[in-house]
């Protein structure tokens, strides 16, 4: 199973750890993709504070994302799944699962990003603040500088099993699964059960659990159909639409009354 996750608008501070080794990160394939954007990101960072706050969309309060920009190759890094903070993240709390989930998450979790493309939780990288939404000067819009590379990379990150997409549609853009691998993808919302409509802590907090709980409870779901079951077996409403021609994925609705 692999799952795509959103990454955080709100990230933990890097730390004093060692700085990026960007050679160390996973889907090496992507490596050229990410040293173009590192490298105008840091270029842009620091040489016009202003200008990059506009193209980031950063308002005055958030100057110092700027200059958190400008020394990223020499922050210090810790690993993703401590980097990204933010409601989905701590429903997950992959720090307080034991020793076996650890080693599925590691596995199994993939983190989109407008910086890095994706990386796993276990990669070690410096805080950053970088959307896909942002267009930079020279490289244009991120959602389509990763589309090519992406395409490259991800069908075998995929491999054979289930692939879990709960990206956010600015960093589905990067990334659409097609084909045979597409057959095998389940897209997930959350609507709040009273209402059916997408509300943005209940979407957030419980695709969070759904993650901790599949890790938790060992679940290993070889389709969509079967993380279907699999998810109402663990106690959630689940309703699937299955794709009504090949090579499109399955739409799961997860239906919520209140989050805890």
């Amino acid at each position: 199973m692999l799952v795509l996750l959103p990454p955080s608008e709100g990230k933990a501070s890097s730390g004093r750890g060692a700085p990026l080794k960007p050679e160390s990160l996973s889907l090496p394939g992507l490596a050229e993709a990410r040293e173009a954007v590192l490298a105008e990101l840091v270029e842009l960072c620091a040489a016009d504070e202003k200008k990059a706050r506009e193209v980031l969309g950063l308002s005055e309060g958030l100057r110092g994302e700027v200059a958190k920009n400008a020394a990223l190759r020499t922050a210090g890094a810790r690993p993703a799944g401590e980097i990204y903070t933010g409601v989905l993240y701590d429903a997950l709390d992959l720090a307080s699962l034991d020793a076996a989930a650890k080693k599925r998450a590691a596995r199994s979790l993939l983190v989109f990003s407008g910086l890095w493309g994706a990386v796993r939780v276990t990669d070690r990288i410096p805080s950053y603040r970088c959307s896909m939404g942002v267009k930079l000067p020279g490289l244009g819009a991120l959602a389509g500088h990763w589309r090519a590379p992406m395409a490259e990379v991800l069908p075998e990150a995929a491999g054979r099993g289930l692939v879990l997409d709960l990206r956010s549609a600015a960093y589905a853009a990067a990334w659409k699964p097609k084909g045979e691998v597409a057959g095998r993808t389940a897209t997930v919302r959350v609507l709040h059960a009273p209402t059916r409509k997408v509300v943005s802590h209940f979407n957030k907090a419980t695709k969070g659990r759904i993650v901790r709980s599949l890790l938790s409870e060992g679940a290993a779901p070889k389709g969509p159909a079967e993380l279907v079951t699999a998810l109402r077996d663990l106690g959630y409403a689940v309703e699937a639409q299955a794709p009504g021609t090949a090579g499109r994925p399955w739409a799961l609705d997860v239906l919520v009354d209140e989050v805890h």
